[in-house]
C-alpha cells in the first residue's frame, strides 16, 4: 500500500505520523501568511497537497481534528469529518471551525488536522418492504436509555 502525495505548492508539507503508533498523518496549513480565524468562524484551509491511496482496495481519506488543535485552540474541522472520495485528485482542503470565544492564528506549517485513510464497504442499495427485526427496532434518539 502507499499514500502517493503530490505537492501543488511550494510551501506544502507532506504528511507524515508523529509516533509509530499514530493512526492519523498530520495535515499542515500551506499559506503564505499566519491566518487569523475570527470566534465562531470558518475557513477553508488550504494544504498545498492532493493525494491517493494507491493498492488498499476499496477505502477513503477521512479529515479528523487534532485532538491538540481541538482542545488547546478551539479549531477543528467544520464538518466534523472530511471525506475524501477515493477518485478525488485535487487539493485537501481543511474547513477549519473556531469553535473558541477568542480569535485564533494560524501559521504557515502549522499541524492543522489529521489524514486517516480507511476500508469502505460498498454494498448495493436494495429497496425492501420490510427490514429483519431486532429488538431495539424503530427506537431512534434517546431510546436505549
Amino acid at each position: 500500500m502507499k499514500l502517493m502525495i503530490k505537492k501543488l505548492r511550494e510551501g506544502a508539507v507532506i504528511p507524515a505520523r508523529a509516533t509509530e503508533g499514530s493512526a492519523g498523518y498530520d495535515l499542515s496549513a500551506c499559506l503564505d501568511a499566519p491566518l487569523v480565524i475570527a470566534p465562531g468562524e470558518t475557513v477553508k484551509v488550504p494544504t498545498g497537497i492532493a493525494a491517493a491511496a494507491e493498492g488498499c482496495g476499496d477505502c477513503v481519506l477521512l479529515i479528523y481534528a487534532r485532538s491538540s488543535t481541538a482542545t488547546k485552540k478551539g479549531l477543528a474541522p467544520a464538518n466534523c469529518v472530511g471525506v475524501v472520495d477515493s477518485d478525488y485528485r485535487g487539493e485537501l482542503i481543511v474547513a477549519l471551525h473556531n469553535h473558541s470565544r477568542v480569535k485564533r492564528i494560524v501559521e504557515p506549517g502549522e499541524r492543522i488536522a489529521q489524514l486517516v485513510i480507511t476500508p469502505v464497504l460498498l454494498p448495493e442499495p436494495e429497496e425492501a418492504e420490510m427490514l429483519p427485526e431486532t429488538a431495539r427496532g424503530a427506537g431512534g434518539f434517546g431510546s436505549t436509555n
